[in-house]
């Protein structure tokens, strides 16, 4: 990942500990172009349908800027298994054995490609998060399709 990816990484991750810190879990994309956008969805974990809806829109104005950077951040839940890790929207219930709050990313940068990660958290006794840094997957990822950020990689990416 290069020098400037990353510094869009970490501005989308603080973007997203603020709002986590409020109580609040949108989706948040951040697009680097002719110029700096940034888009956020609310209603992104309600359902496959609301997040495929956002995902699109958001594809639609990274073309508009002609996008060569962004990062897609997300958080949820992830449940680690023997044979697989999957995830689930955060909620206000307790977590489960083997659950684990986490900022879920993809960010993509023409020269380097694609980039998947995470920023794990956990919480006090009040409620207040505290946020780990950012990491990088280092082995090969296959993401599932409900992966946040993959529908948005195949909207403007279509051949790969």
């Amino acid at each position: 990942m290069n020098d400037d990816t990353a510094a869009l990484l970490f501005d989308v991750v603080e973007r997203l500990q603020k709002n986590i810190a409020a109580r609040e879990c949108p989706a948040i994309v951040a697009f680097e172009g002719q110029r700096k956008l940034v888009l956020s969805d609310y209603d992104y974990l309600r359902d496959p349908q609301s997040a495929t809806s956002f995902e699109t829109r958001a594809a639609a104005e990274a073309q508009e800027i002609q996008a060569t950077r962004w990062v897609f951040a997300v958080p949820l839940v992830w449940v680690t298994t023997l044979q697989t890790v999957y995830s689930r929207a955060v909620s206000n219930l307790p977590l489960s054995e083997g659950e684990q709050e986490m900022i879920t990313w993809m960010s993509f940068n023409e020269s380097d490609g694609v980039d998947y990660g995470r920023v794990p958290y956990t919480r006090r006794p009040s409620g207040e998060p505290v946020f780990d840094d950012p990491e990088m997957f280092a082995v090969g990822v296959q993401p599932a399709q409900a992966m946040p950020g993959r529908t948005l990689l195949q909207e403007l990416l279509p051949d790969n």
